[in-house]
């Protein structure tokens, strides 16, 4: 499957089982981070600021949340 260049590249968590159940995140842009479910991927995004995607994912990571 070919990207357009103007197509947006998003990626699921690596700890994702690859069953659809996941959701998938945006990378390259400066401040902001949209997060989309997998299973939609034509619906609705959240937008983070990157700083507050940021804690959230070390929170997750050491398991404070």
């Amino acid at each position: 499957m070919q990207h357009e260049a103007s197509e947006p590249t998003w990626r699921s968590s690596s700890y994702s089982s690859g069953n659809g159940q996941c959701v998938e995140v945006r990378d390259g842009l400066a401040d902001t981070v949209p997060v989309r479910d997998s299973k939609a991927p034509a619906g609705p995004r959240l937008l983070f600021e990157a700083e507050a995607w940021a804690s959230f994912v070390g929170a997750v990571k050491s398991e404070r949340l």
